[in-house]
């Protein structure tokens, strides 16, 4: 009989290896339930309002060069504004945009990242706009 109560003794203790290893299981499962949980919220950054105004006017710096643009007109400035209307309604799809460069102000319409496509566009405004000029993109100093 002693030896049928040490069977069962060793049958039903529990192991502390698989103890451990089911506490450890365990802890790992809620400490990355928990951990995941916690990374659910809201950012919220507050920057200095000098900053936007300075990266909008890069990105105005920028807009001009490594494109093609052609030059449709140029005058003073409400002659330029005119140019531009009439620009707009002849060629809606092409961006316009007037630039001063001293001391006129300048129509130029489009911005093309090659110059097959830039010529192409070029022939179809000349035929409206025959004073029309095709402008190489400006070399960068970047």
């Amino acid at each position: 009989m002693p030896l049928n109560n040490l069977l069962l003794y060793k049958i039903l203790k529990p192991n502390y290896f698989t103890t451990m290893k089911t506490f450890f299981t365990l802890s790992l499962s809620i400490a990355s339930l928990v951990i995941g949980h916690a990374q659910q919220g809201q950012v919220h950054i507050e920057q200095d309002q000098k900053i936007t105004d300075l990266i909008e006017i890069y990105k105005t710096s920028n807009e001009s060069s490594d494109y093609y643009r052609i030059q449709v007109g140029f005058g003073s400035y409400n002659k330029a504004q005119n140019i531009q209307a009439k620009v707009e309604q002849d060629f809606p799809d092409l961006p316009s945009k007037i630039d001063f460069d001293s001391p006129t102000y300048r129509v130029r319409v489009g911005r093309f990242a090659n110059k097959l496509d830039a010529e192409r566009k070029f022939r179809e405004v000349r035929q409206k706009y025959p004073d029309a000029m095709l402008l190489k993109p400006k070399k960068s100093t970047r």
